[in-house]
């Protein structure tokens, strides 16, 4: 029986030179999140915010389809010292009680690309918001976070299923400090587009909610002008490397 012949260096080669070609999987949760993500090598999807739609939209993928994947968007503060506008790349992704690395050499690059004032460390993924100033110092207790969101622990788990790199950028939207009210959790549609009617129906309801929803969207403000900058900044591919994909890290 004659053996395979082994691959050559020049089939290795066509192989990943086919994998560099795939784009970088953004995961966002915003639909203004996903526009920003888009751009050349890159692939943006996103759930509206729900945790459950996303894994599930993740898992309907046959294969990957890409490269690496990246979290990218904005988050709650989990660190006190962090305010709207602040930059964090993550080391990790910390939820239900384990830990994601991130892509040492991707989150590197996005450091260089990004200056000295980005924070790097663990971000907290969670299921369901956290809106309190007391749940987010527990939250920060237990984790050691510096921010949280609710979509980089489902793109980190789906990049570990298929063995791939995967990174995280988020910008602080509110500080641990801010209360949010109730209906934030419920004002996005499906598509990640921000339901009106239901912040409207929110403040007919209660109109003194005008003043929170003013200083969430003077936050907002701060968090996307920064997240713009970061997306100018990283390029195609969001700045991922060539060199880093399956196999690579």
């Amino acid at each position: 029986m004659t053996r395979p012949e082994p691959a050559s260096h020049n089939a290795i080669d066509r192989d990943r030179s086919r994998g560099r070609d795939l784009p970088v999987l953004a995961v966002t949760g915003l639909a203004k999140e996903r526009r920003l993500a888009a751009g050349p090598g890159v692939e943006a999807v996103g759930a509206g915010g729900n945790p459950v739609r996303l894994a599930a939209l993740l898992a309907a993928r046959d294969l990957p389809g890409c490269r690496a994947v990246m979290s990218i968007g904005i988050a709650g503060g989990l660190d006190p010292d962090l305010a709207p506008g602040d930059v964090v790349v993550a080391s990790g992704i910390v939820a239900e009680g384990r830990r994601y690395p991130a892509d040492p050499v991707i989150a590197a690059s996005l450091q260089v690309r990004l200056g000295p004032s980005v924070r790097c460390g663990d971000l907290a993924g969670v299921d369901a918001a956290v809106l309190g100033p007391r749940e987010k110092a527990d939250l920060r207790v237990r984790t050691g976070a510096l921010a949280v969101d609710m979509e980089s622990h489902v793109a980190a788990a789906f990049a570990e299923r298929h063995g791939l790199p995967f990174a995280a950028l988020r910008v602080v939207c509110d500080p641990a400090e801010r209360a949010l009210p109730a209906f934030v959790a419920h004002a996005l549609k499906p598509d990640g587009e921000p339901d009106i009617g239901a912040v409207l129906g929110a403040l007919v309801r209660d109109p003194t909610r005008i003043g929170v929803i003013l200083r969430l969207a003077r936050d907002s403000s701060a968090a996307f002008a920064a997240l713009t900058r970061c997306r100018a900044r990283l390029g195609p591919a969001l700045g991922v490397p060539a060199e880093a994909m399956a196999g690579d890290a």
